[in-house]
């Protein structure tokens, strides 16, 4: 260990300190900015190899799914794709039922006709990337306000985006980098027939649950695995039987040679939101108002949402996908505070901040330009009080209970119900879109535990936030039930047609506008939003400042470091993070080694609990070690694995790449002590968790039985 670390020393000597493992990379630009450093810690592959518009490269086998709420890898020439467990979470709820319980037992299609469609989920694949900084700025001059720079920047913007879409069937949009100091257009192809191929057991795919969310040492098989289908002609169409498999321009080949501590690592995904070059002042707000609120509001709902779920294997299925995205936000919330504290960001930020101001302040040109940018941060986080409203409108009233945000769905409605026969075929076009919705809405609804929900949600709201910022009815509330939110919920969910399918279908054949004039819930919904919008007006009215100064800044922190090279934060753009697979120290006298094995499922099992049982058929397996060709040189089946990429929320399901460009393990999480990552960056602690690509086989393989799925890929062994 210790040999592996003084050799670690010697190469940064040698190699320059720039950080490696820091950093979200756009591809595009790794000739000109990384791929020296990249060969020189073990990637044997070229620039072009990454990232070309003329041939195939590893950014063919990356899609981002759903547009970017997680990341999927081409795995064989037939459209397969691999993603994380919690990645297709909706998608194996969505198929179950009590009679056919895949969340419960996992699901293989033995051939593609068992494969699975599913209605609106998408992968989008890179076509190319254009630096449009020059074209997007052309006539922005620094006498425009904000406002006018931001009209003209969108001008330019959907003018380029016009011209590079043309009479083709992609989908273009140019992205802001460096907070509006630089701009790239974005040409992508997106496909719609995208379906579940396979996914083990709850129990395995999301072994540890909450409690092991976010950790590290982890166990768990996270991971499950789509097809991407076209039309015969090979491009993006809606599902059809006529539809066949995809023949992507690269998928990756998959290496079960092994994994050791130094191996060079490498990261693609769609990474969603960062925020490292945020100020002082914004970190402060994001520790006393962001997190503190959606961590108390969730707790709450989560709660309520616990209790239902332990009540039927019914209500477990259908609150499985709702509880797994409320909970992984919560507690991230949590772990990102207790980082930023424990490391002492805000410090750290400040110190950047006064080297700033002393280097603006030493001439009078800098002064002129950057002198009040600072200030501008400062004084639009002054009065946070329309700020913490508005988080709590978003998080309790919008968020929290699901009845409002479907009423309001009805809100076009009610103009067009009076003049019903001049707008009859828009309003049936209303009608229509919501009767096909209903069947999949109130499959996964309780009406019960939504008016649980509301009843705390609302008096937490009310609990937190002056008068001022109350919704209409809240009055009412005080008045007529004396600030019972319960009471006032009991009596909205009898008095509504939208906590029940039938009397909603039934309002559907023959709506009206007086009937959701008189619904307490579309009133209430109607009152929220009207007090999200005069919330956010408020809490906006400082925002030309906040991204004025916020330009301003990082323009100069690239001006000041003009030696440095900067990356730009995560704005859900494919992205390249490269490293090594490395252990860390966690705490004095601590620490993990670079992997696990499956005997910590083993060791960990609590028979018939929610997060830690291991299923019978996977314990007789791992107690007879029959592992194959999967097992490392030491015998055992390791399980997951760390490095030091740089990853965020959005890069789920990205694959992990050794120098030779193989596949081998699939990321899906950070670890626990460097929440604090999407802000600042701690090299020292802070890992991508990823599961081994051999456990991920061994599953499919020895595990579920569907070898045909192993025949697909190229295997390196």
């Amino acid at each position: 260990m210790r040999k592996f670390k003084l050799l670690l020393l010697i190469s940064i000597f040698i190699y320059g300190s720039a950080v490696a493992d820091e950093g979200m990379w756009l591809p595009s630009l790794i000739y000109k900015l990384n791929i020296n450093q990249m060969q020189q810690m073990g990637f044997e592959l070229d620039a072009e190899d990454i990232y070309s518009i003329n041939n195939s490269s590893l950014k063919d086998a990356v899609v981002a799914l759903d547009r970017g709420s997680c990341t999927a890898e081409l795995v064989s020439e037939e459209g397969l794709l691999l993603t994380n467990h919690h990645c297709g979470f909706g998608e194996i709820q969505s198929h179950s039922s009590v009679e056919h319980d895949y969340l419960r037992d996992g699901f293989w299609a033995m051939s593609k006709e068992e494969e699975l469609p599913n209605p609106g989920k998408t992968v989008s694949f890179l076509v190319r990337v254009e630096d449009v900084t020059d074209k997007v700025l052309v006539d922005i001059s620094d006498d425009m306000s904000e406002e006018e720079r931001e009209r003209k920047i969108d001008e330019n913007s959907n003018q380029l985006e016009r011209e590079a879409k043309g009479d083709t069937h992609y989908e273009t949009y140019v992205r802001s980098f460096f907070n509006d100091n630089q701009f790239y257009l974005f040409v992508m192809e997106t496909f719609k027939d995208i379906r579940l191929v396979g996914a083990p057991p709850q129990a395995m795919g999301k072994f540890g649950g909450d409690t092991d969310n976010w950790m590290w040492p982890r166990h768990t098989n996270d991971f499950s695995m789509f097809r991407v289908y076209c039309g015969p002609d090979g491009e993006p169409a809606e599902y059809s039987e006529e539809n066949i498999p995809y023949h992507p321009k690269h998928f990756f080949p998959v290496s079960i040679k092994g994994i050791e501590e130094g191996d060079f690592a490498m990261v693609m995904g769609y990474p969603g939101s960062t925020n490292r070059y945020k100020t002082s002042f914004g970190v402060n707000y994001t520790m006393q108002v962001t997190n503190p609120v959606r961590i108390e509001v969730r707790e709450k709902k989560l709660e309520i949402i616990n209790k239902y779920m332990t009540t039927s294997q019914k209500a477990r299925i259908q609150y499985a996908s709702k509880y797994a995205r409320s909970s992984n936000y919560y507690k991230y919330s949590i772990g990102q505070n207790k980082g930023l504290d424990d490391l002492d960001v805000i410090a750290k930020k400040r110190m950047l901040e006064d080297k700033f101001s002393e280097w603006v302040n030493s001439t009078s040109a800098r002064k002129e330009k950057y002198g009040e940018a600072l200030s501008y941060i400062k004084d639009s986080y002054a009065d946070d009080e329309a700020y913490k409203a508005q988080e709590y409108v978003s998080e309790a009233l919008l968020r929290g209970p699901e009845i409002f945000m479907f009423a309001v769905r009805l809100r076009p409605m009610i103009d067009l119900l009076e003049k019903p026969e001049e707008n009859k075929e828009r309003i049936e076009r209303v009608t229509m879109a919501i009767k096909e919705s209903l069947d999949s809405y109130f499959k996964d609804y309780d009406a019960e535990t939504d008016k649980k929900v509301a009843g705390a949600l609302m008096q937490l709201y009310a609990k937190n936030n002056p008068a001022k910022f109350y919704p209409n009815f809240f009055a009412e509330v005080q008045k007529k039930y004396k600030g019972d939110f319960s009471k006032y919920a009991d009596k909205m969910f009898a008095k509504t047609i939208f906590a029940s399918k039938e009397e909603l279908t039934e309002f559907m054949n023959e709506p009206t506008a007086k009937t959701l004039q008189k619904d307490m819930a579309f009133q209430a919904a109607s009152d929220i939003f009207k007090t999200f919008r005069d919330v956010s007006d408020l809490a906006s009215q400082g925002n030309e400042n906040l991204l004025k100064g916020r330009r301003l800044f990082v323009a100069g922190l690239m001006e000041m470091e003009k030696d440095k090279t900067f990356y730009p934060d995560a704005n859900s753009t494919m992205r390249l993070t490269y490293g090594k697979v490395l252990e860390y120290e966690p705490r004095d006298g601590v620490i993990y080694k670079y992997y696990t094995t499956t005997d910590g499922y083993l060791e960990k099992e609590i028979p018939g609990d929610a997060e830690f049982d291991v299923p019978a058929k996977m314990k007789e397996m791992l107690l007879d070690k029959d592992f194959g060709r999967y097992a490392d040189d030491d015998g055992k089946l390791h399980a997951c694995f760390i490095s030091n990429n740089d990853i965020t929320g959005g890069n789920s399901g990205s694959p992990v790449i050794n120098g030779k460009g193989e596949l081998i393990g699939i990321a899906f999480d950070g670890n626990w002590e460097a929440m604090s990552g999407d802000i600042a960056f701690e090299p020292e602690i802070q890992r991508c968790i990823s599961v081994d690509i051999r456990f991920v086989l061994w599953v499919i393989d020895k595990y579920a039985g569907a070898t045909h799925l192993i025949d697909e890929m190229k295997i390196i062994e």
